[in-house]
């Protein structure tokens, strides 16, 4: 089937970009791409690790629209890149818009939208933006109890301020995760981050955590 061949093509460049020069870092994908209906809402939590960075992030989602999602997220990091420990906190919001939608006959869900993220921190502060998509489709079960693999993707523009120092970059950050649906009001989750371009932060995170719908 077609969405099949998408998922193995998305796959296979993800597995191509670990092998790539990268350094990255930002907030994950989290979800797969069907929009919650208008007055639902999702509250998840999760465990990002890098070879650099360890953090906590809480979100809450929530729809008031047919067809569009708003997100937002906080929660702190220890980042030891630079050989002393540095804490921060990272906060980020983001809009996604449903453009194609398996409940209406579409091979899999489809979601577009941006996403707007900072890192603060003690003389230490990132701003990032940029537009995101994110495909998904329930491959075993139903939305209720199954299993969505999903593959997001990014382009974002960010700006650091450490100490003196003030740079820009372009980076390409990949997600590719699959949440599973225990019951209708538990998701766990478990992401892969590719952080292709990105001179500010580590080549691959991990995710790992829960969703919970409500």
């Amino acid at each position: 089937m077609h969405w099949k061949r998408m998922f193995l093509s998305l796959a296979a460049l993800c597995a191509f970009a670990v092998a790539r020069p990268a350094e990255a870092q930002v907030t994950g994908q989290y979800t797969g791409a069907r929009v919650l209906d208008p007055g639902a809402h999702l509250f998840g939590g999760y465990l990002d690790v890098s070879s650099n960075v360890v953090g906590l992030m809480a979100q809450l989602r929530l729809s008031f629209y047919p067809g569009i999602e708003f997100g937002f997220q906080g929660g702190p990091a220890r980042n030891d890149d630079t050989g002393s420990s540095r804490g921060t906190v990272r906060l980020g919001t983001d809009v996604r818009f449903a453009t194609m939608q398996v409940s209406k006959g579409a091979p899999f869900d489809l979601a577009v939208g941006g996403e707007l993220g900072t890192e603060n921190g003690d003389n230490f502060s990132v701003l990032a933006l940029g537009p995101t998509v994110v495909a998904s489709r329930v491959v075993s079960g139903t939305d209720a109890n199954g299993i969505t693999p999903f593959v997001g993707a990014a382009i974002l523009y960010s700006n650091i301020d450490e100490g003196s120092r003030s740079d820009t970059d372009v980076s390409f950050p990949l997600r590719l995760g699959a949440e599973f649906s225990a019951t209708p009001t538990l998701r766990l989750l478990t992401e892969m981050q590719l952080r292709i371009s990105d001179s500010f932060r580590d080549n691959v995170s991990f995710n790992v955590g829960v969703n919970l719908p409500f």
